[in-house]
Order: C-alpha cells, then sequence, then structure tokens
C-alpha cells in the first residue's frame, strides 16, 4: 500500500503567526514524509469576510514562499494554490445541492462570526464549510490536520461525502472517501500574547497579541516585553488561574525543542525578568532560518511560480478525477 494522503491549506489574510505555525504548518513539516500531502493556499476561503483586494495577490504569494521557507519538502509535498484549481468551486456547488442547510446553520463557527458581520454577513459565510468540505474530498484524502475548533467541520465533511455516497454511490462502490482527523494535542493551540484565554489569531486588530513568523528581531523584543504576565515568581504550566504563563512556556517548549518536563524543572524558579530574555533569544534563533531562507524564495520569483504551476497540474489531475466521478454519479453527460 501507498501512503495515506493529507490534504490542509491556510487562508492568505493578514500575517503568518505561531498559531499558525504551531497548529499547521510546522506539524505537516514534521510528519511529511509518512503521508502523500496536498498544501494549498486557501484563498477562495479568503474572500468570506471583507478583504483587501489590493493585497489579495501578494499575501497569496508570501504564503506560498512561508510554506517552502518552513520546510516543506517537494518530494513529500504537493503545494498550489486553490483558486488555479477550478475544480473546488465546481465541486461546491454540486455539494451545495445535496447539504441540508440546517447543518450549515448549526456550524459554531458560522454563528460566531455571523454576530460580529451583523448585516454584512454572507452567503460564503454560511457555505464556506461546504467549500473546506469540497477541498477535501477532490483528493480523497485519508487524513485532514485539524485543532479541536475545527473538528465540527471535519464531521461535516463526512457527514456530506455519506449522504452522496448513499443518494447517488452503489452500496459497494463510494465516490467519496471519508477522511479522518490528524490532531496533535500539545502545543496545537497557541494563545494570543494579550490574553492567554484566547487563540493567537490574524483578525485580532493588535499585532502585539502575535509573533509574526517575518518579524524582525526588535519586534519579537517588543512584543513579549509587552505580553501579558502577572506578579506571581516561580513559572508552571496548567495553572488555570495563570493561562498567559502556561501559553509563555509552551511558546518555548515548542521553539527549545524540550519537553514539558524539562521546561518545567528548568523555570519553576524563574520570575518574567529572567524567563522574558530567554524566550526572546529562543524566538529569534529559531524564526532566524525560516527568515532566511524565505528572502531567498522571494529574490526568485520565477523558482515560486515554477512550483505553483507543477502543484497546480498535480493538484487538477486528482481533484478532476474526483469531479468526473461526481458528475457521473449525478447524472450529468459528461464531455467526451
Amino acid at each position: 500500500m501507498g501512503k495515506q494522503r493529507v490534504l490542509s491549506g491556510v487562508q492568505p489574510t493578514g500575517n503568518l503567526h505561531l498559531g499558525n505555525y504551531f497548529g499547521a504548518i510546522g506539524n505537516w513539516v514534521k510528519g511529511q514524509s509518512e503521508y502523500e500531502n496536498y498544501l494549498f493556499v486557501a484563498d477562495l476561503h479568503a474572500i468570506t469576510a471583507p478583504h483587501d483586494p489590493t493585497k489579495l495577490a501578494s499575501d497569496t504569494y508570501t504564503l506560498a514562499a512561508l510554506y517552502l521557507a518552513c520546510g516543506l519538502d517537494l518530494q513529500h509535498s504537493t503545494i498550489f494554490v486553490q483558486s488555479h484549481v477550478s475544480a473546488h468551486s465546481e465541486l461546491t456547488w454540486l455539494l451545495n445541492c445535496i447539504t441540508p442547510l440546517n447543518w450549515l446553520e448549526d456550524m459554531i463557527q458560522f454563528k460566531e462570526k455571523a454576530v460580529k458581520q451583523g448585516e454584512n454577513v454572507s452567503v460564503g459565510l454560511l457555505d464556506y464549510p461546504v467549500l473546506m468540505t469540497s477541498d477535501i474530498l477532490l483528493y480523497q484524502a485519508d487524513k485532514v490536520p485539524v485543532g479541536e475548533d475545527q473538528k465540527q467541520h471535519l464531521e461535516l465533511t463526512r457527514d456530506i461525502a455519506a449522504r452522496f455516497n448513499h443518494l447517488f454511490a452503489k452500496p459497494d462502490q463510494p465516490v467519496l472517501k471519508l477522511p479522518d482527523p490528524l490532531i496533535r494535542k500539545e502545543g496545537a493551540r497557541v494563545m494570543s500574547l494579550a490574553d492567554g484565554t484566547r487563540k493567537m489569531s490574524k483578525s485580532d486588530p493588535s499585532d502585539l497579541s502575535r509573533i509574526n513568523l517575518l518579524d524582525s528581531p526588535e519586534q519579537i523584543q517588543y512584543k513579549i516585553k509587552r505580553c501579558k504576565t502577572d506578579p506571581i515568581r516561580g513559572l508552571t504550566f496548567d495553572d488555570p488561574e495563570r493561562p498567559e504563563c502556561n501559553n509563555l512556556l509552551t511558546l518555548y517548549m515548542l521553539f527549545a525543542g524540550k519537553s514539558k518536563e524539562e521546561v518545567a524543572a528548568e523555570c519553576q524558579d524563574m520570575g518574567w525578568g529572567q524567563f522574558k530574555p530567554l524566550l526572546m533569544e529562543t524566538t529569534i534563533a529559531a524564526l532566524q532560518p525560516i527568515q532566511e531562507k524565505y528572502q531567498a524564495i522571494t529574490e526568485d520569483k520565477g523558482y515560486l511560480d515554477s512550483v505553483l504551476r507543477d502543484g497546480r497540474e498535480k493538484a487538477q489531475a486528482i481533484a478532476n478525477q474526483t469531479l468526473a466521478d461526481v458528475k457521473a454519479a449525478l447524472g450529468y453527460y459528461l464531455p467526451v
């Protein structure tokens, strides 16, 4: 048997931060040799909320370059831009027509974001879980890396695939594969530097709430100096009264490549004045190779263009076959 296939993507909105890295891309890199990976820039998802059209293309280019800078290996991973493969949009329409409306209205993230957007909430925001479903099912993915907060989306994907197979496929010949979640527990949720109870987010209006992968050493130092802490000496994990302490220790653990037990022993008697410089130094040193490789990649535009062109061709070959199978099952007259 060949390797299992993994499918995932990140939106090109705002700067890529540590939450994106430790929750997604860093994990892709660590496990990439175990799987056949299809990893895309999710630019269709990027317009479900108001966006700046003057930045979408450049943000897409930056994110693709960061995929490579973070260590994705083209021997194991196919990198492409979502909108360059039109099957994503076409399969979404087909699956829309078999997806009950109440399934989408019950999605937690839609409810939360709809409250924020008010009367400006779009059909796209309601429907993006079906687009996400299409992203996954097009590539017949075996595994999908997801955080705990996205498990509901993967459950919806499985429900839609099962519904389609039940309605339109032969019992012993399913058209769409039901994917399983690939969840890394430790370090998967990086929290805000301003509030240890909230996830680090691109949408937070304060840039001080996050460390971006392309932040300069000076920016990193300033953000860590200003991040929220508490007045207690001695640093410990997992104290519900000290969420910021747990978050900063977790960041240090991940960047330093140490175990939780090692970090707990090292930092148990430290004050913030001693720990923050340690975290600054470790963070800057860990991000330097990524930033240097990113600089080299972006200076050679032809190389990145060729990577995305090759990725598009590989992705289209699989996606178009799945789309043809779906259309045949639905009864469409296919071109010859």
